[in-house]
């Protein structure tokens, strides 16, 4: 059986979806609004809400950190300045941590280097998660693996070698992973997501929670992502899907992200059991909807019975159609009126001595 656990909760084929809120920076730099962010989130049913974590200063080049960045959704003169507005430290992530305990969710952030994986571990975060973009980055899959924290994984912009290669970096090391279908287009639309990919991480990876992190618009598709078997659903949050920011775009505001969890509730619910049965609530209308065999003519005994002494009709509290071959050539013991029932106690079967 496929498991995954954080902290108190175990994800199964048959749980509830793990919901994280992704937050990611679209709080803008300000620790109120992130707050306001969690606080909404939990209200919203979401299970977790994530933030991200850079060490911006080692993980850009030079250049890439200088560059200038000007544009509507900059929140500093260079590429690096931007990064750092937004950025949030120890004090930050303390205060947020403690606000997830008051309102009952999980906290946690992706770590996009080894600096920020340290980061995390020492403020005793519940899992790491590893972004699309360092899929291939198996010296930082090893590291995160090795704090023997869950990780959760993203796959956008992988080949199935390169999820391949991920796994066999962590597994070995730390089994505890959940393995997310992803696409890294920003928004994406319902013909980028692949979301049969679930299917197929689920059979290539029978010991793995799968999961889906969506830039898709609305939560419509995670419905279905629960359906293909995602038990981890990880979308964009945001207050305002309108505010400065690259991420805001595709988010869900806190109604969408309420309607996600509904859904997912509604959606496992739908899913009900594997197992085929007549259920007590459609007994009734399969009693009145149903057929069963009667007597199409008066019949006698000692008739035997034709084909075209029996005709199919509703309802469904007789012998069923599929028995229509047993009742032909069978003798006729009592009384058969129009309409009367066939019952084997009214008749001896060809085949009965």
């Amino acid at each position: 059986m496929r498991t995954f656990t954080i902290g108190s909760t175990t994800i199964t084929d048959d749980s509830d979806a793990y919901v994280i809120a992704e937050i990611g920076h679209n709080h803008g730099g300000s620790l109120d609004k992130a707050e306001e962010l969690f606080r909404r989130a939990a209200e919203a049913g979401a299970t977790a809400a994530k933030l991200q974590k850079r060490d911006n200063r080692s993980l850009f080049t030079k250049h890439m950190y200088d560059q200038p960045y000007t544009g509507s959704n900059s929140y500093g003169p260079t590429y690096g300045l931007h990064r750092e507005a937004l950025e949030f430290g120890e004090a930050e992530y303390r205060h947020l941590a403690g606000i997830a305990r008051e309102v009952g969710i999980d906290f946690f952030s992706t770590a996009f280097d080894h600096a920020s994986v340290d980061f995390l571990v020492d403020l005793d975060m519940p899992a790491i998660k590893l972004a699309s973009a360092d899929i291939t980055n198996t010296p930082l899959l090893a590291y995160a693996a090795k704090t023997g924290r869950p990780l959760i994984m993203s796959t956008g912009g992988a080949s199935m070698d390169d999820v391949q290669r991920a796994c066999d970096t962590v597994l070995p090391i730390n089994p505890n992973v959940a393995l997310l279908q992803c696409t890294a287009i920003y928004p994406a639309t319902p013909q980028d997501l692949n979301l049969s990919v679930i299917e197929t991480f689920r059979t290539v990876y029978p010991e793995l929670a799968v999961g889906y992190s969506g830039h898709d618009e609305g939560p419509e598709l995670s419905w279905l992502a629960y359906g293909l078997g995602a038990r981890v659903i990880e979308k964009h949050f945001t207050l305002d899907r309108a505010s400065r920011g690259t991420d805001h775009r595709f988010s869900l505001d806190p109604q969408q992200l309420k309607e996600l969890t509904a859904g997912l509730r509604r959606t496992r619910t739908a899913m009900g059991s594997r197992r085929k049965a007549v259920s007590a609530l459609e007994s009734a209308a399969v009693l009145k909807m149903g057929k069963k065999l009667v007597a199409a003519r008066d019949l006698h005994p000692g008739d035997v019975v034709r084909p075209e002494d029996i005709a199919v009709k509703s309802p469904g509290d007789g012998l069923k159609p599929y028995q229509l071959d047993d009742v032909v050539g069978s003798v006729v013991l009592h009384e058969l009126r129009l309409d009367d029932d066939f019952s084997f106690d009214k008749l001896q079967r060809a085949d009965q001595p």
